[in-house]
C-alpha cells in the first residue's frame, strides 16, 4: 500500500479537469482525487485553486453556445487529497 502512495505525483495548487486548460495535468487526474470545500466534500468539481481558495462547478444545466456547462466560482476553504 505504501507504493501506491509513492506513485502518486504531489497535488498542484490549481488543477482544471478541461484538457484544454493550461491548469489541466493527466498525471494528477489519473488517480482518484477528493476535494474539501467549506469542510464539505464535493464530487462536481471542475476547477479548483487552493492559495485563492475558490472552486469553480457548472451551474445547473446550463451551457454555452459550445455546448460547455457554464461555470460559476464559489470563494471558501478548499482541501485537496487524495483517497
Amino acid at each position: 500500500m505504501s507504493d501506491n502512495h509513492a506513485e502518486r505525483p504531489a497535488l498542484p495548487d490549481h488543477l482544471a479537469v478541461d484538457p484544454r486548460s493550461p491548469h489541466h495535468d493527466r498525471t494528477v487526474l489519473a488517480h482518484d482525487i477528493g476535494i474539501r470545500f467549506n469542510d464539505k466534500e464535493r464530487h462536481d468539481v471542475e476547477e479548483y485553486c487552493i492559495s485563492e481558495g475558490w472552486v469553480k462547478v457548472a451551474a445547473g444545466k446550463t451551457v454555452d453556445r459550445k455546448g460547455r456547462p457554464l461555470l460559476i466560482k464559489l470563494k471558501g476553504k478548499v482541501e485537496v487529497f487524495y483517497r
